[in-house]
């Protein structure tokens, strides 16, 4: 996410990841003894980046420490979301979805916190998951398409054959599955090659 690949346009500088389309969005801020203002989206700016959708709806969720949500994704309603976490700290992974894609199957992570303030822009197609670092975090995120509740899709977040590396949920210690918290849906979500069998 270096050199070339950047591009700043006002407070915003937007990375290319090394899947097409995935953008990490790093926001300035300003502050003083008081506090501090910063701007979360500006539309031109973000078109000037590379993300030229037009977002519909905002969703808010609240967790907390080893909650894991994923890997979801809409399948005949698909969306882009740009998300961002305004309080806590979480790790955010993307996975490739497009059938035509040279990173089909293909994952991109990014840690997310109030203190770095970054955003990652994930496209259509894409499965969408977050595992929370912090002992709460509050998560925000923009799509540019309705919520459809009879639209859902998942991926099981551990797929070996996707390999995310998740991070610990402790310093210095290895990722602990038996700290994770599921839900009941996710915790039976199908495999990737389960997944690949439905497009043949």
């Amino acid at each position: 996410m270096q050199g070339a690949s950047n591009i700043v346009s006002g407070n915003f500088t937007f990375s290319k990841t090394s899947i097409d389309g995935v953008i990490v969005v790093d926001v300035k801020k300003f502050g003083d003894s008081r506090g501090y203002f910063m701007e979360s989206y500006q539309k031109q700016n973000f078109f000037d980046g590379g993300i030229t959708v037009d977002f519909v709806q905002d969703n808010q969720s609240f967790s907390t420490k080893g909650v894991l949500r994923g890997l979801h994704f809409q399948i005949n309603h698909p969306q882009s979301k740009l998300v961002r976490v305004l309080q806590g700290k979480v790790f955010d992974v993307a996975v490739d979805l497009r059938k035509d894609s040279t990173t089909f199957g293909k994952w991109e992570g990014v840690i997310l916190s109030e203190e770095n303030r970054r955003q990652f822009f994930i496209p259509k197609n894409f499965a969408h998951g977050f595992c929370v670092l912090s002992d709460t975090a509050t998560f925000a995120y923009k799509c540019d398409d309705f919520y459809h509740p009879n639209d859902e899709g998942g991926l099981i977040y551990n797929d070996p054959d996707i390999g995310i590396e998740w991070p610990a949920l402790d310093t210095d210690a290895k990722f602990d599955e038996s700290k994770i918290l599921l839900s009941d849906k996710d915790r039976i979500n199908p495999s990737f090659k389960e997944y690949c069998e439905k497009l043949a």
